[in-house]
């Protein structure tokens, strides 16, 4: 609200406005002004400055950055084993459905098929092994250690379960699955020993 200026009893007038562009403006430096605006406003980052130039810390980490290319590849081979039963349930009728077999020509086809199966095992075998895969190399990769000695954990580890599963599809001669299978078990005993070393100060 204005001021009143009064001269005397009865004889008070309302002040002029001032307009703003004759107020004197306290000029500070740009700096000190730009703080006191992010001090008030949640002002984004200026000038590329702030928290999101700078890269994630876990992306900075080399070793969790090659488990996560390989856990990607791992991962990746079992919607493709995934993708292999379901054409081989269509290629020989054998569903496990009998909606599904009533689509693709009747009850009689619901039913199994070794070929299917070969493919489930498969598929099992890598959610049972991938699965902790996936933790311990989580895990491990938080204990700074050798950029070198994690990556072969998990080239050994990655390379074993393709070759578990080839083995398996394509019936290669024994024992050719079973060395795959311990051979891709070592890095995970291996992390899993490290991790249990460091924690064990805590339980």
């Amino acid at each position: 609200m204005g001021q009143l200026h009064c001269h005397g009893p009865g004889r008070c007038r309302p002040a002029m406005a001032v307009p703003y562009s004759t107020r004197p403006l306290n000029v500070r430096h740009p700096s000190s002004t730009t703080s006191a605006l992010r001090a008030v406003l949640p002002l984004g980052p200026i000038h590329g400055q702030g928290r999101s130039s700078a890269p994630p810390r876990m992306m900075e980490n080399t070793v969790f950055l090659s488990f996560a290319f390989y856990s990607t590849i791992l991962i990746l081979k079992m919607y493709v084993v995934a993708i292999i039963t379901g054409q081989v349930r269509l290629r020989k009728k054998a569903f496990a459905n009998p909606e599904d077999a009533l689509r693709n020509g009747g009850l009689q086809y619901y039913r199994e098929d070794p070929d299917v199966e070969r493919c489930r095992r498969a598929h099992r075998n890598d959610m049972e092994n991938i699965f902790p895969f996936l933790f311990l190399g989580a895990v491990y990769s938080l204990l700074e250690p050798s950029p070198a000695v994690a990556r072969v954990h998990f080239f050994i580890f990655c390379v074993g379960r393709i070759v578990h599963t080839v083995a398996y599809l394509l019936r290669l001669r024994a024992p050719t699955r079973s060395v795959a299978y311990g051979v891709a078990q070592l890095p995970c005993f291996s992390m899993a020993l490290q991790i249990l070393l460091v924690a064990a100060p805590y339980w």
